[in-house]
């Protein structure tokens, strides 16, 4: 059943919503997909705490228009999937990279960082970027070893004193 006008207007008014909150959005074409293996995707996307629409090519130029984005026709006349990432950057960029690799039929299109568009080759870059969890972990390691050498420094002392005053004792009796 077609849409009515109103429902298309509501449809652009949420992409363009989409659009200005994401942090990230990934442009994909799914054609060769089967249906399980798009709702497989739709499900690693979510568990990166993002979210996959896949709507009518024509609302979405309309609504990339409003946003002010500048994509080239080219890529928005093709099957289209978008992924909006609203938390991480990264995180859902890593899924569907990761979910191409197992599915040659998945291109990736593209996508949009900082209301800005980048090429396919740039998200996949931004795929091999490590996660925010494991650049926290390198920031706390780097912080760490100099204070955990630190600390064996000066506990080296005080065993040197334990010793010598332990010998000392010894000699003594």
């Amino acid at each position: 059943m077609p849409k009515t006008r109103e429902q298309k207007e509501n449809l652009v008014k949420s992409l363009e919503e989409k659009f200005a909150k994401a942090k990230s959005a990934v442009l994909i074409n799914y054609k060769g997909l089967k249906v399980k293996e798009t709702e497989e995707l739709r499900e690693k996307v979510r568990t990166a705490q993002a979210e996959m629409n896949v709507t009518k090519n024509t609302l979405v130029k309309i609504a990339i228009k409003k946003s002010g984005i500048e994509i080239s026709d080219e890529i928005l006349d093709q099957p289209l999937a978008i992924a909006f990432s609203y938390i991480d950057e990264v995180a859902p960029v890593k899924e569907i990279h990761l979910f191409g690799k197992e599915h040659e039929a998945l291109e990736i299109l593209g996508g949009i960082l900082e209301h800005e568009f980048i090429s396919a080759e740039d998200v996949k870059k931004l795929a091999q970027l490590p996660s925010r969890e494991e650049l926290y972990a390198k920031i706390v390691g780097s912080v760490a070893s100099p204070l955990s050498g630190m600390v064996n420094v000066l506990q080296g002392n005080i065993r040197g004193l334990v010793s010598v005053l332990s010998q000392y004792a010894h000699t003594q009796k």
